[in-house]
């Protein structure tokens, strides 16, 4: 087997260590965000689509994770002396079950995270057109996903590997759209939020600012990028570090949707208002917005009283 950078059973080794240490701090994170849409909160109040949201993620981070310490001991114990090639050839097979396993759970965790932020983006701009773009983008995201499912499923032993023409193709239109979808639905939210805070701090220069807010969507959305486009690229240049950080991207997903929930709970704890989720925060926003444009629209009813005209200097005077 030709050389791709690190070999496959240290590629193995090395990524279930790095998702787990990056699992056990979404599920602290977790905690933080379950903590935070439900504490001191009555039944009514509580957000409950963030928290299944919340739960679905930890369900499918965790499957993810079980999934490839059973793949690590299988191609390192249970196969290492059975399977031809030994442990290397195991883990480039992308037939085998565990690897279509770990992928249909990477695959549905990405669509559930990238659909949540093409939804919020929805919610803020009130307008089916601004999400036009990334929904089409999510939609082709769903075909190749489960297009590069369907190809491991079909691939034989000489066209196993993930690099292949067949399987290749697939996963690299999946990560180009995921990032597309990904940076035009977030960029869109910060932008949004980030000009109704302009233009109601106009309005009420004393109301707590939604600055820290958009920040946090930046750092998520940065934060998920650099590790998609690190992805990609190692992909494209047929690396197998891109199996490492495929593996990191599972728990990443879940963070950067828990760091939006806990920024929000934190910045209640310093505010005078009281929001559930940045949807809450951004309607709150546009109808404090509106209300500055409909006073800005109201007519001006003027009286003149008087006006006098001199021809001398061409002036003229008036009293209201």
């Amino acid at each position: 087997m030709a050389s791709r950078g690190m070999p496959l059973d240290t590629a193995a080794i090395f990524s279930t260590a790095m998702e787990g240490i990056l699992y056990g701090f979404s599920v602290l994170m977790f905690i933080g965000t379950m903590w935070a849409l439900t504490c001191k909160r009555r039944m009514n109040e509580i957000h409950r689509p963030n928290v299944v949201v919340a739960c679905m993620l930890l369900i499918l981070s965790t499957a993810h994770m079980i999934v490839d310490f059973i793949r690590v001991e299988q191609g390192l114990v249970t196969y290492r002396n059975t399977f031809p090639e030994g442990p290397e050839a195991f883990f480039a097979d992308v037939a085998q079950i565990t690897f279509m396993v770990k992928n249909i759970l990477y695959t549905s965790q990405t669509m559930l995270g990238d659909g949540i932020v093409i939804y919020r983006c929805y919610v803020v701009w009130q307008s089916a057109w601004i999400i036009i773009v990334p929904s089409l983008l999510w939609f082709g995201m769903a075909v190749c996903g489960f297009g590069a499912i369907y190809s491991f499923s079909k691939a034989t032993s000489d066209a196993g590997d993930i690099f292949a023409k067949s399987t290749g193709q697939w996963i690299v239109v999946f990560y180009a759209m995921t990032l597309g979808s990904n940076l035009s639905a977030s960029g869109s939210l910060a932008y949004r939020i980030w000009r109704m805070e302009r233009d109601v701090a106009a309005l009420c220069p004393t109301k707590s600012s939604m600055m820290p807010i958009v920040r946090v969507l930046a750092d998520s959305a940065i934060l998920y990028s650099v590790t998609l486009l690190s992805a990609l690229v190692c992909f494209v240049k047929a690396n197998n570090g891109q199996y490492v950080i495929l593996d990191m991207i599972t728990p990443i997903i879940s963070i950067t949707f828990y760091m939006i929930i806990i920024r929000i709970a934190m910045r209640k704890t310093t505010s005078s208002h009281s929001y559930l989720s940045t949807v809450r925060i951004a309607n709150e926003m546009a109808r404090e917005t509106q209300q500055r444009y409909d006073v800005k629209r109201t007519p001006v009813e003027v009286h003149i009283t008087q006006i006098t005209h001199q021809d001398d200097n061409d002036t003229c005077k008036s009293a209201y």
